[in-house]
């Protein structure tokens, strides 16, 4: 509300003969018990006033009152200035604004944002732990989209190392020539299967050198199958073209299972890169870095930096032999998606147990002098933990995608049919809905939460249709449109009224709060923020519904308003759950 601060700058120098800057204006939403709808903190203007806060509050609000049409009263609590807004000034803003869905997509800002996230292995698949990853990257993306940023959604592939020739060899040893179609299998899966294999027959050599007398570090480096897959990682690296095939057969079949997942998920990308395509990247910078005095050799030949005067430690960036580490490609490849798009910002999309790893990314490209290293952020997130018991994996550790997925459905089948929210449903439309349920349950539950948080996700609490989830604003916007579609009347014309129930006033006021909550998620990169604005919404809309009638409205002035608080309502809800990656039903 930039007049009352313009206004508020008038009265502290009309009032006091002081100057103040905008910033030194601190507005907040009133306080539920206390009458007003907006408040200023006048402690900061004692100092000029020389006047109790009480003396001066008051002060500043007859002065607002007087010059401000929009001031219809205030009162003083403390050092805080409650303000009322007039009815006329809420009207104004919902029918110029909210109702024209003014804030719902901002305008261009003419800056361009990369979010990388997914970022799999090839040897398995998806699992609960991606379904964060994916689900957090996507909506920060569909936020910052909104916020008025370009945004490149990426995904960087881990196809290659010693774990994917784990599952080739495996299935070259075990598998028979079985394929997807011949197990009747994703191939994520059969690929994950044979994953399993291996280690599993890998321990049984381990075991069996033990009990001939070698050590446990002896005889993992001294078992046939680690030997041989370092042997077929070799190969691969060589160009060996018999290898090269079978990893592009098995490397397809995971990315078909993939897709699928993506699908089931509602996730997608703009662009793909591949670790097979990255990995020799970042030698040149490591020269760079070097001819700069930002790296040092060791007398082995290994290249490293030093961070110890940033609160770090020396980092080793190439090998003796000549061999990249991890880093070393992850500065090749931050500089290859920079020469791609660009772009403003670059956000990583990764588990805080990478925390450590992203500060000395980053820090490395600042001392090389990359002008676009104070664009990058490490979104960090934390696990996601199950109630014991709720889900089995496939393999008893960690919980499947798709398992995940498929429990969601099941549950929302439950609780729907339990509730009879389907009477009437052909049997498409109920599959349809029990995934459209099932799937914001799951995002929600797992997006409310800031990112930072580690979580405790249990499926069934996910689906309840009352309370902090998912189906309470899905069954909302069902019971909007439902509403709706039983009026004739046309939406669009301005209704001549005087004033506003509290009530209505208190959904418009939420309803305009939409464009700064955009503004703050993108700025925060928090999609927690949308989906706890988009529940108090609810919430409030609800609160609307059960105390004021709709329909039976006293007058049809008052029918159409109405009627146009729910359509807006409905709007943005739909708008925010939207950026959740959240689709809402029509009807349920």
């Amino acid at each position: 509300m930039d007049f009352i601060i313009d206004a508020t700058l008038k009265a502290v120098k009309h009032l006091y003969q002081a100057n103040l800057n905008p910033a030194d204006v601190s507005l907040q939403q009133t306080r539920k018990e206390f009458e007003g709808q907006v408040t200023i903190v006048t402690f900061p203007y004692t100092k000029l006033s020389r006047k109790s806060p009480e003396q001066t509050g008051t002060e500043i609000g007859e002065y607002l009152q007087s010059n401000l049409a929009e001031v219809s009263g205030f009162n003083v609590i403390k050092g805080f200035l409650n303000l009322s807004i007039s009815d006329a000034y809420w009207l104004n803003l919902f029918y110029n604004h909210i109702l024209p869905g003014d804030g719902i997509a901002a305008e261009p800002n003419g800056k361009k944002v990369m979010v990388e996230y997914s970022s799999p292995n090839t040897n398995k698949p998806l699992h609960l732990g991606h379904v964060r990853n994916n689900l957090l990257g996507y909506s920060v993306a569909s936020i910052l989209a909104a916020a008025g940023y370009e945004v490149v959604k990426t995904n960087l592939v881990n196809d290659r190392g010693i774990h994917i020739c784990k599952s080739m060899l495996a299935w070259q040893l075990f598998g028979n020539g079985e394929t997807p179609e011949s197990a009747g299998m994703k191939g994520d899966h059969l690929v994950g299967k044979y994953y399993v294999v291996f280690d599993k027959e890998y321990k049984k050599q381990i075991d069996e050198l033990k009990a001939a007398g070698q050590t446990e570090e002896e005889a993992k480096k001294n078992a046939p199958l680690i030997k041989e897959a370092q042997q077929m990682l070799q190969k691969w690296e060589a160009g060996d073209k018999e290898v090269i095939s079978l990893w592009q057969t098995m490397n397809g079949w995971v990315y078909a299972g993939f897709d699928k997942t993506y699908k089931a998920l509602g996730v997608d990308f703009d662009k793909f890169y591949y670790e097979s395509n990255t990995y020799l990247l970042g030698k040149d910078i490591i020269d760079e870095g070097l001819a700069a005095g930002v790296f040092f050799k060791k007398e082995d030949g290994s290249v490293w930096i030093d961070l110890t005067a940033d609160g770090l430690d020396q980092k080793l960036v190439l090998r003796a032999d000549g061999t990249s580490v991890y880093i070393t490609q992850d500065l090749g490849t931050a500089q290859l998606k920079y020469n791609d798009f660009h772009m403003d910002e670059s956000i990583y999309v990764v588990g805080n147990e990478q925390d450590y790893h992203f500060k000395v990314l980053f820090l490395i490209l600042e001392k090389l002098g990359k002008s676009w290293a104070k664009g990058l952020y490490h979104l960090s997130y934390g696990m996601v933990d199950l109630p014991s018991g709720k889900m089995k994996s496939r393999e008893g550790t960690v919980v499947d995608a798709d398992d995940l997925i498929r429990e969601m459905e099941e549950t929302a089948k439950e609780h729907t049919e339990a509730l009879g929210k389907v009477d009437g449903f052909e049997d498409t439309e109920k599959l349809e809905l029990y995934h459209t349920i099932g799937m914001g349950a799951l995002k929600y539950f797992l997006l409310k939460v800031d990112p930072k948080k580690r979580l405790l996700f249990d499926p069934n609490e996910s689906v309840d249709f009352q309370g902090h989830t998912g189906p309470f604003i899905q069954y909302t916007h069902a019971r909007i449109r439902s509403v709706i579609s039983r009026a004739p009347l046309q939406l669009d014309d301005i209704v001549p009224l005087t004033g506003l129930d509290p009530i209505e006033r208190d959904l418009i006021i939420t309803l305009g709060q939409y464009p700064e909550t955009l503004q703050a998620a993108a700025a925060g990169h928090n999609p927690a923020v949308v989906a706890n604005y988009v529940y108090e919404l609810a919430k409030a809309f609800n609160k609307f519904y059960h105390e004021k009638s709709i329909l039976q409205a006293e007058s049809d002035d008052l029918k159409r308003f109405r009627l146009q608080l729910a359509s807006a309502s409905a709007n943005i809800i739909k708008a925010g759950m939207g950026l959740l990656g959240i689709a809402v039903p029509e009807r349920m």
